[in-house]
């Protein structure tokens, strides 16, 4: 079929990232759905002909109104499935299956703008400084085997190695699942990571990082009893194995519940967010933010110059005199 041929095209072709294609595949097979249930057949019997035949303006102005109207859909899921058909539309044209993209011609429904949630720089110091005993040297001592004790120092030493990770580097969470060993060079002090696209970055890592990584690996060592081989994943559960979304999700909310100034979502891309958003505060420039967070365009990296705008201007109305008198002139 060809939305399967698509997603192949994607995966071979684009190397596009595991959860992208998952959510393309989910689309896909929603709009095949559809237009299966328009054509009078089921979904796994529709005819490629008949699909392509769906490919056209009026039919992509229903199936919008069948996802604002029938599924209730925000704006944003809807142009969410708008741009994966267009991205189909136009690998048919270069199939020479397609004359045109119908999806070009369909309006889209606006969508709110909404600044990326970020963390205060006092918020992340009072967990780090909270959980400092967990990534001592000294906690190291109460690892020594598959023992309760251990398991439960591991259990901790791990989970705040995830935050720091996720915060110290700004990588994505799958980025951060999908490191090996070999990945962390320790004499560079650079983290090497596989982003996007296939695209290989380097990422520095400050020394205090660096440390509670090489005391983090002492500590895996500890619990398997043996050296690990630097193509096995950086991270694992306390079982040994790879770290995995849910579990990175769950690690992050965990972690973070316990901080009383931390009172919105807590996920790996809001640290992502709040490492950039503190970089920028700092007077780092957008290229360099862009390079180290694995931005494919620039545009992507400047939605965080409005929470920087946001905090000018509320330092503008706290120090300057003509706000702070509502702008009149006077004393």
């Amino acid at each position: 079929m060809l939305a399967e041929e698509y997603i192949a095209y994607i995966s071979k072709v684009r190397r596009y990232s595991g959860r992208t294609r998952e959510i393309y595949s989910a689309v896909l097979g929603d709009f095949v759905e559809y237009s299966a249930s328009e054509a009078g057949v089921p979904p796994g019997r529709i005819a490629d002909d008949v699909l392509l035949s769906f490919m056209v303006p009026s039919v992509i102005r229903s199936y919008e109104v069948y996802l604002v109207g029938v599924r209730d859909d925000d704006p944003r899921t809807v142009n969410l499935h708008l741009s994966v058909l267009s991205g189909f539309c136009r690998w048919l044209m270069k199939q020479g299956r397609l004359k045109s993209n119908p999806v070009r011609t369909v309006a889209r429904p606006k969508t709110e703008k909404r600044l990326p949630v970020f963390y205060r720089d006092e918020s992340m110091e009072e967990y780090f400084a909270s959980t400092d005993c967990d990534a001592s040297e000294e906690n190291l001592e109460l690892i020594t085997g598959h023992d309760k004790a251990s398991e439960a120092a591991y259990s901790r030493r791990l989970a705040r190695l995830v935050v720091s990770m996720l915060y110290g580097t700004g990588i994505r969470r799958s980025e951060l699942i999908s490191l090996r060993i070999s990945s962390m060079d320790f004499a560079r002090r650079v983290l090497k990571v596989h982003g996007k696209g296939d695209k290989m970055r380097e990422i520095p890592v400050v020394p205090s990082l660096c440390q509670e990584l090489s005391l983090y690996l002492q500590a895996v060592t500890r619990m398997e009893g043996r050296e690990r081989t630097l193509d096995e994943p950086l991270l694992v559960t306390v079982k040994g194995r790879q770290l995995y979304p849910v579990f990175v999700d769950r690690t992050v909310k965990g972690e973070l519940g316990g901080i009383g100034s931390i009172t919105g979502r807590k996920s790996p891309h809001v640290l992502r967010h709040s490492l950039a958003t503190e970089l920028l505060n700092e007077g780092t420039d957008l290229n360099s933010i862009k390079e180290l967070l694995g931005h494919s365009s620039l545009a992507a990296t400047q939605v965080y110059t409005h929470n920087s705008i946001e905090k000018l201007k509320k330092v503008y109305v706290n120090a300057h005199p003509r706000a702070k008198s509502g702008g009149k002139n006077g004393d």
